[in-house]
């Protein structure tokens, strides 16, 4: 990192915070610091939310995915087009009658206070326990190396990283994170294809880090539904449709970007514009991870004992930018990798406070705050979540796998029991609280028992991928039989 690195971090820096001071001025009230009056650019909230589910785990993750196993990851992005069809049709239009700022509003209305409150909790374990590590991964993975220092300083760096955040997020409210968010989304973008054009030019054009044969250490292709096989294509379509349809249907992050529009259409758009801009840097991400893999097939780096380009995938990108990036561009890249992370962060303080305020503060109280006090509370709680999410970081040291297992094991654990209330609440006429609880309780025993059966040291037979979609048809299951088998009397609580 030379000096011209530093500057070019520093200046994106004090730019995101400048950005928060900006709109500090435009937060009268709570519902101008979380859904921005209402009537926002579908295009910007697009950037933002692609920008929110994208975070350093898939920026540095994919290409690490693609250089230990090959390119069977990519293919999810063929689940698409499907996914808008039954997110920007299904679920949206439902979505967006309801006269709500917090997402769990919805489930009180069919399922009683008790469902609200648990899917708000459900709601801030997973999100927490996604900020949490997004900022392990950007420190210990990123920076700590990249600074040459002890791993040690990773909390340091941790609670670095967040306060930076947290002081546009704290001041700016939505609109500030959504405008940082969409310049952050051009920034990934512009950091793949930077890492891209210096391998090519380095490396004297696209052929020459293009593989001539399969890589023997990559995974072999598999096409089917094969519970053996570590991804195969059929189940990770379903997987990654599913992913996306329980983000969008119950994920506060998501759900507060479509409210923040005027209207279905354009949350639509909304939709639409983050899953194009979805498509490019994924793409982009792949070929940057085969083309870091041919650089160093070419140049093979320093192995320690027991390491392949299979073990050390995710350690490759963030290597390639320390030691071969030219002066100036791996500031750029650097970021890039920065953006990925406080993108996310931002959005997640943000919702975390939503749901904080909405669900378990305002609810309580007799009569509401002025508009002043309800902004100091929303920017005393962005702190608040921060400091959480900051304390829970160290806690991944205990966790195995990849970046993008990481993803699996950590920040999709919840994914689906959260969205096993929402397709109850939403579609299941005959639904009740106390149904509803033995779902979600179900849902959440099944993804912990296939994220972690190594851990617990039982061999369920199927690999991690499979978590979402089993979580999601058991959850399912046994919410609509336990309702329609439970008397009237219990359907609220």
């Amino acid at each position: 990192m030379g000096i011209v690195d530093w500057l070019v971090i520093v200046a994106f820096g004090c730019l995101f915070v400048g950005v928060g001071v900006y709109y500090s001025r435009q937060n009268q009230t709570s519902d101008d610091f979380l859904l921005g009056g209402r009537n926002m650019s579908p295009i910007a909230l697009g950037l933002s939310l692609f920008a929110t589910i994208v975070s350093t785990l898939s920026y540095l993750g994919n290409p690490g995915e693609m250089i230990a196993y090959g390119p069977m990851m990519t293919t999810q992005l063929a689940a698409h087009p499907l996914i808008f069809v039954i997110v920007g049709y299904g679920l949206i239009p439902l979505l967006m009658r309801q006269p709500v700022t917090s997402a769990y509003e919805i489930l009180e209305a069919r399922l009683g206070t008790s469902i609200r409150l648990a899917g708000a909790s459900v709601f801030l374990l997973l999100r927490l326990g996604w900020m949490a590590t997004i900022l392990y991964a950007t420190s210990q993975v990123v920076l700590v190396p990249l600074l040459g220092i002890d791993p040690k300083w990773t909390p340091w760096l941790c609670v670095a990283l967040a306060v930076v955040t947290a002081l546009y997020s704290s001041s700016g409210g939505i609109k500030a994170v959504v405008m940082t968010d969409a310049i952050q989304s051009v920034t990934m973008l512009v950091g793949a294809i930077v890492t891209l054009a210096v391998i090519t030019v380095r490396m004297g054009g696209v052929a020459e880090w293009w593989p001539s044969e399969w890589p023997a250490h990559w995974q072999t292709p598999n096409w089917g539904f094969d519970p053996d096989a570590r991804v195969s294509f059929g189940m990770l379509l379903i997987s990654t449709t599913l992913w996306y349809v329980c983000t969008n249907g119950s994920d506060q992050m998501s759900i507060q970007r479509f409210l923040a529009t005027r209207d279905a259409a354009a949350a639509r758009k909304t939709l639409a514009v983050s899953q194009i801009t979805d498509v490019l840097v994924c793409l982009l991400l792949a070929l940057t991870g085969v083309a870091i893999l041919g650089f160093y097939r070419a140049h093979p780096p320093q192995f320690n004992a027991g390491q392949t380009f299979g073990t050390i995938g995710d350690q490759l990108f963030p290597k390639f930018i320390m030691t071969e990036m030219p002066a100036g561009l791996a500031g750029i890249v650097l970021a890039a990798i920065l953006s990925a992370a406080m993108s996310s962060l931002s959005s997640g303080v943000n919702s975390a406070c939503a749901v904080l305020e909405k669900d378990f503060l305002s609810r309580r109280e007799a009569g509401p705050l002025s508009a002043a006090a309800s902004v100091t509370r929303m920017k005393w709680l962005t702190w608040l979540v921060t400091a959480l999410a900051v304390a829970l970081s160290i806690l991944n040291i205990l966790i195995e796998g990849n970046l993008i297992e990481r993803c699996f094991k950590v920040v999709n654990l919840f994914t689906a029991p959260l969205f096993v209330l929402f397709f109850l609440a939403l579609f299941v006429k005959w639904a009740n609280a106390a149904g509803a609880w033995l779902g979600l309780l179900s849902s959440i025993a099944t993804a912990v028992l296939i994220a972690y059966s190594n851990d617990l040291g039982i061999n369920v037979g199927v690999s991690f991928v499979w978590m979402l979609p089993c979580s999601l048809l058991v959850g399912i299951m046994v919410g609509t039989i336990s309702s329609a088998l439970t008397p009237a009397t219990a359907r609220k609580s």
